[in-house]
């Protein structure tokens, strides 16, 4: 299955040394995360392995306790905003760079995807101090804006990668059949971009849910996010329910690359 029939047994034992390698490499990666999974459903107020009683109080307490419940509201609402506004202006960008007449295409591209690359503690004390000068510190627009800048480059490089494959005559061609540019975006250009758009959400959506250091600047206690209450009940008192909200991140991050994983299958086809 793994190599044709004619291959030597050197290399049937050389394939099987290597996958059973990778195999090794990727538990022993992974490994540590699903380790919160049996701590969370453990009854003791404490860490401890093997679980001695299991309980969903944790659980109860996750979606119960009014500090928890309001955290991954804030962190829902916060990603579907940012995931809107960066898959739309990622989208347009990325249009944009693809044209073979965009002047200082590169430099243009460098500054786009900076928020990847620069530092995000250098990008949570910017965002805060450039925010603070407008009032938007301590406010849920604040942290939508400075999550669309830290979400909006990996809109622009999926849709960016799409576009590289698709076949601009298509939208001449609807254009000379008297579409108008936007009707022919619509019909024509975005159905076929379209797994690059959503994989591009996909990945905003994960960056927004799951960041931690520029909410903790720009966030007040009415905003706070899942993962900064998860913080603050590392920082104050190691609290079990951390391992549930951990879990339920751990399964939304699967679900995530599942749907990737789909849309790249789709593609391909």
């Amino acid at each position: 299955m793994w190599l044709p029939s004619y291959a030597t047994p050197s290399e049937r034992l050389s394939r099987i040394l290597v996958v059973g390698f990778a195999v090794a490499v990727m538990l022993f990666l992974i490994a540590p995360l699903f380790i919160i999974v049996p701590l969370s459903f453990s009854k003791d107020p404490f860490f401890t392995l093997p679980v001695r009683e299991y309980s969903l109080r944790w659980y109860e307490d996750l979606f119960g306790n009014p500090r928890w419940f309001e955290a991954m509201v804030n962190s829902a609402v916060a990603a579907v905003l940012t995931t809107i506004l960066a898959t739309t202006l990622g989208t347009l960008a990325a249009l944009g760079i693809a044209r073979p007449d965009f002047p200082c295409r590169r430099a243009i591209m460098a500054l786009l995807i900076s928020p990847m690359i620069v530092p995000i503690v250098i990008v949570a004390v910017g965002s805060y101090l450039f925010f603070g000068a407008f009032g938007l510190t301590n406010t849920r627009a604040g942290l939508v804006l400075a999550h669309t800048a830290l979400a909006t480059p990996f809109v622009v490089i999926t849709v960016t990668a799409t576009l590289s494959t698709y076949d601009t005559n298509l939208t001449r061609a609807a254009n000379s059949l008297g579409a108008s540019g936007l009707s022919a975006f619509f019909r024509v250009t975005l159905p076929n971009i379209l797994p690059g758009v959503i994989s591009g959400a996909i990945f905003a959506f994960a960056t927004s849910f799951d960041e931690v250091v520029v909410a903790l600047f720009l966030t007040a206690a009415e905003q706070r996010t899942l993962p900064v209450q998860m913080f603050s009940g590392i920082r104050d008192q190691i609290n079990p329910t951390i391992m549930a909200a951990a879990t339920m991140l751990l399964i939304l991050s699967i679900l995530l690359f599942a749907a990737l994983a789909l849309l790249t299958r789709r593609k391909a086809r």
